[in-house]
């Protein structure tokens, strides 16, 4: 398994964030290029894709990067596995991977949030390690 940052938006990069977009959130969902263009451009925002030996798209994940007050932080954010492809360790390299990019930016923390539905998903946290934070997070729809 390959697991590389993404640095450009040609059109089966776009398909492919698109297709794992609409496996990850219940309702239809599409990014345009532009948006695609923003996110890989953006300084604090990293795009990881997986990939097997014969250059499928396996899963993907984002980190994102800031400096806060309280320490330099990452976040994980739209962690997906294609559904083909799950529970072939797919979710476990690319979180090590973004914990180990975390790393190598000199964060002080790695979080993420994930739905209490997503059951494998929050005990492969728990395996990897994240501790479960007693805090309430809130929303702000802007659009």
């Amino acid at each position: 398994m390959n697991i590389h940052k993404i640095a450009n938006s040609d059109f089966e990069t776009l398909e492919a964030v698109n297709q794992f977009l609409n496996q990850l959130v219940e309702k239809e969902y599409k990014i345009t290029q532009l948006q695609l263009e923003a996110i890989i451009s953006d300084y604090n925002s990293n795009l990881f894709f997986a990939s097997n030996e014969d250059g499928q798209y396996l899963g993907m994940l984002t980190v994102g990067i800031y400096h806060a007050p309280t320490g330099k932080k990452a976040w994980i954010e739209d962690v997906v596995v294609d559904q083909r492809f799950r529970g072939e360790g797919v979710g476990i390299a690319l979180t090590d991977f973004a914990i180990q990019f975390a790393k190598d930016q000199q964060a002080e923390v790695v979080m993420l949030t994930s739905k209490p539905s997503r059951i494998s998903a929050n005990n492969l946290y728990k395996k990897l390690g994240f501790q479960l934070k007693e805090t309430n997070v809130y929303r702000f729809p802007l659009k």
